[in-house]
């Protein structure tokens, strides 16, 4: 396993599905480093494994292939311009860059950001999520930028119960509580941006990509997942689409490539006091 280290700010591991192992902002780190399930590469495995982190998930976050089609790939970098870390799925090739490229630069808001572009066939439908598991206390919150809609998965239920953040089904998810044996997703429409308050700092996540659909998944795991052996987690994923499933996507509900087959967004972090 080969882990870059980009300044002490961001770290991913290329062999292990392009996944960003570390997020330093504001002094502490965010990114949660997993319940110790496995230590070396996911490459060529079948069943998704939990290792913390941050996955990017793609055609799809929930369904088939469970997470998506990347975790278990190695990433490589792109021949003509090796600021671009590149991986491909089907006939769908993913591309990411930090500001600053192989060094990412803090700027003046105290922000960072990854610039993505999918090269596919016009019309190629998709799920895309940043699978960002949060290193966070009892008691955080979380605070979307808009009143928005609520998609509750609930125990794996189908179908999803809607509301008005922050309850969905009865149950607020502003609040990351208290083991209480529960674990459930949650999917805030056309939500691009929302704040984490963890003690004294905030993280921001904000994602921008014109004309898609553009909304912040949640996963709140309070030692309901798994059966067998459950753990805590915290998910806050920004994501392109409306659902977790790329199976259950209605109308409006997926990312599609333009004629052009190219898609580009991008996806800001950025932490401060509070």
């Amino acid at each position: 396993m080969v882990s870059l280290l980009l300044e002490n700010e961001v770290a991913i591991d290329l062999d292990d599905g392009g996944r960003w192992t570390s997020l330093v902002l504001g002094g502490r780190e965010w990114l949660w480093p997993g319940p110790g399930l496995l230590t070396t590469s996911r490459e060529g495995m079948s069943s998704y494994v939990d290792v913390g982190g941050l996955d990017e998930c793609l055609p799809t976050v929930r369904g088939m292939p469970d997470h998506g089609g990347l975790w278990n790939q190695p990433w490589g970098s792109l021949e003509e311009d090796e600021d671009w870390d590149v991986v491909q799925y089907d006939e769908a090739v993913l591309l990411r860059r930090f500001n600053g490229g192989p060094t990412p630069d803090i700027d003046e808001t105290g922000a960072i950001w990854a610039d993505y572009r999918l090269l596919a066939p016009p019309g190629y439908t998709f799920i895309w999520a940043a699978h960002a598991l949060l290193d966070c206390a009892v008691g955080t919150t979380i605070n979307p930028s808009r009143t928005t809609e609520c998609r509750l998965y609930a125990d794996d239920a189908r179908p999803w119960v809607g509301g008005a953040w922050p309850v969905a089904g009865g149950v607020d998810l502003s609040v990351y509580g208290p083991t209480d044996g529960t674990a459930m997703g949650a999917v805030l429409v056309d939500c691009p941006t929302v704040e984490v308050i963890d003690r004294d700092l905030a993280l921001t996540l904000s994602l921008s990509c014109p004309g898609q659909p553009v909304s912040t998944a949640l996963w709140r795991n309070l030692g309901g997942f798994p059966a067998d052996a459950p753990y805590r987690s915290l998910g806050v994923e920004p994501m392109l689409g409306r659902v977790f499933d790329l199976a259950e996507a209605g109308a409006g509900d997926a990312a599609v490539v333009p004629e052009s087959g190219e898609l580009t967004w991008r996806l800001v972090v950025s932490a401060r006091s509070v």
